[in-house]
């Protein structure tokens, strides 16, 4: 015999609705310094700011996908898709983190490139173009401040906004001291330099992104401390086949066999396990489906 059960928490409605806010916010503002840059970089011949106007422009595409996401995560589940679309936040996680990857490879060899054939750059142009993209990227990158740490995917795109108010402050300092120098090399060093920062952040963002993918269990939850939670009930008296992952970027799913005593009642029986399952929502998961053993039947199990 087992229950299964859905339940919906505010957990779940703040990213969806104040990080949803958040991206709109975000892809109209990354936007129009998109065009900026591009307005910039035409006049006044500045592969520094049409570079990173592309790179921009990939991470709006990034916000847009993550939006998507949080969108097709609301939607009501279906006879095909059982458990909604919860998933896509997790695939727009992989993909913006592989973006930003393929980003910062493109930086690192066109800074290369350009160490050993440096190219004039307007320094005091590019500095207050890149200037205006701090602040524009700061102020996006603090909308997902908050939801950072508590979903994957609004992570992402904090590391995005985040990592490209670097690149602008690296190339103001470039701008700057290529104005007063001259020394058109500065600009390569500070882009290696940069791609090297962004690479460090964004590799853990892969790899948590990837393991979700694959359903591994997800990060802050461990399979032997859920083992020693529902073993707290003293009306337990065996736990076998724990099975946890990840639902979307928020949720978590369960399944697990449990043996309760055998001189409970059936409506006794059926009252831990609503209690056990109300216990696992207050250590992060969300989804639970609960299959009740009896002796024979877990000595049967045994061998799956």
């Amino acid at each position: 015999m087992h229950t299964h059960e859905h339940h919906h928490h505010t957990h779940e409605v703040s990213p969806g609705l104040l990080a949803g806010r958040a991206f709109k916010i975000g892809i109209t503002l990354n936007l129009l310094f998109v065009i900026a840059e591009v307005i910039g970089g035409l006049k006044y011949n500045s592969m520094a700011l049409l570079t990173d106007a592309g790179h921009n422009l990939s991470d709006v595409g990034s916000l847009v996908l993550s939006l998507l996401a949080f969108i097709l995560a609301r939607k009501k589940a279906t006879q095909v898709f059982t458990y909604g679309y919860k998933k896509t936040t997790v695939l727009a996680a992989l993909t913006n983190a592989v973006i930003l990857l393929l980003a910062v490879g493109i930086m690192a060899y066109e800074s290369l490139r350009r160490l050993s054939n440096p190219e004039f750059v307007e320094g005091s142009v590019v500095a207050w173009i890149a200037g205006a993209g701090i602040l524009v990227n700061g102020i996006s990158a603090m909308l997902f401040f908050r939801d950072k740490e508590r979903d994957l995917n609004v992570k992402s795109a904090y590391l995005h906004l985040a990592a490209d108010a670097l690149v602008s402050l690296g190339v103001v300092i470039g701008g700057i001291v290529i104005a007063y120098t001259g020394w058109n090399w500065v600009d390569s060093v500070l882009g290696l330099i940069i791609a090297f920062v962004i690479l460090v952040g964004t590799w853990q963002l892969l790899v948590e992104s990837f393991k979700l993918s694959v359903d591994a269990v997800p990060k802050g939850v461990k399979v032997e401390e859920i083992r020693d939670i529902i073993l707290k009930n003293t009306d337990i008296t065996d736990v076998n086949h724990i099975h946890i992952w990840p639902l979307s970027t928020t949720e978590n799913a369960l399944t697990v066999h449990i043996k309760i005593d055998e001189r409970l009642s059936f409506s006794e029986k059926m009252l831990v396990i609503k209690k056990l399952r109300h216990t696992l929502q207050h250590h992060n998961v969300h989804h639970s489906t609960i299959e009740l053993e009896s002796g024979e039947l877990k000595q049967e199990n045994g061998n799956c």
